[in-house]
């Protein structure tokens, strides 16, 4: 590793989840709260997570990323469960001191608030953007994406996948041909079988109220007010499902949040919530 490059690292390793499996994770930063952060769709803790973890640890949080399994520099074990990626958090919390704060960005927004209503030693948790819907008009179109992405994978068309799964997003044909064009694009046809455990994730993709209605911890869920419509809405289901819940919409953002504007804010809330 350059001397340099990671300032605010200290850790990098791997620990054991339940099953066995190797989770691969850094952190960055020695004091403050500790928070681990959980990653979206086609990113490992290094590609979407270490820009949000050194502003974080800069303003006097202890963060940490991890690749989720199948994903970086960490292990996969089948038949895929979301219970398994729970039990990495688990992991990943005990060799960072047992207790933690959880933020998910995304899909990992949602695996966030699963870890914490599972009754891991939560201290607060956040999400930035779960892709929840409102109506069964949503998880229609939710579950049909999920079944083409499935049969794309079983026919080892990875690359179709990830463009299915980009086009889902709302991406012009026009930007998803750029994107073919660019280095991303074989990282990202790599970890194209973990689309489908984010749609696992997901579930039938309602906000599930009963479940955060367990989270017992201060939650935040944030959204950005030039994001997509439907996730202000969402957002604020989220929040008012849970016995501490607060919704924040940042104004500019898009589902692309910048670590600049969305960092202040969620150690702020680590340390006075």
């Amino acid at each position: 590793m350059t001397t340099g490059v990671c300032t605010f690292m200290d850790t990098l390793g791997k620990v054991l989840s339940r099953d066995g499996t190797p989770i691969a994770y850094e952190r960055f930063g020695s004091d403050g709260p500790v928070v681990i952060l959980v990653g979206g769709a086609l990113c490992t803790g290094r590609t979407e997570d270490e820009p949000l973890a050194r502003r974080l640890a800069a303003l006097g949080c202890t963060a940490v990323t991890y690749d989720r399994r199948g994903r970086g520099h960490s292990g996969d074990t089948l038949p895929y469960a979301v219970a398994g990626e729970v039990d990495d958090i688990a992991a990943v919390m005990e060799s960072v001191g047992g207790r933690a704060a959880l933020h998910g960005n995304s899909s990992g927004a949602v695996l966030a608030f699963e870890a914490a209503a599972s009754g891991l030693a939560v201290t607060h948790v956040s999400g930035y953007e779960p892709p929840l819907t409102l109506d069964e008009i949503g998880v229609a179109d939710r579950q049909e994406q999920a079944d083409r992405l499935r049969a794309l994978l079983a026919d080892g068309r990875r690359g179709a996948a990830v463009e299915h799964f980009i086009s889902g997003t709302g991406a012009p044909p026009e930007l998803i041909e750029q994107l073919r064009r660019s280095p991303l694009w074989a990282e990202w046809e790599a970890l194209a079988p973990t689309i489908a455990y984010d749609y696992a994730v997901l579930g039938d993709s309602l906000v599930p109220v009963d479940r955060i209605s367990q989270i017992d911890v201060p939650l935040l869920v944030v959204n950005g007010s030039a994001s997509f419509e439907w996730m202000g809405g969402s957002a604020a289901l989220v929040a008012r499902s849970a016995r501490a819940g607060r919704h924040l919409t940042l104004e500019g953002q898009t589902h692309m949040v910048d670590p600049d504007v969305l960092a202040p804010v969620l150690a702020g809330f680590y340390a006075n919530a």
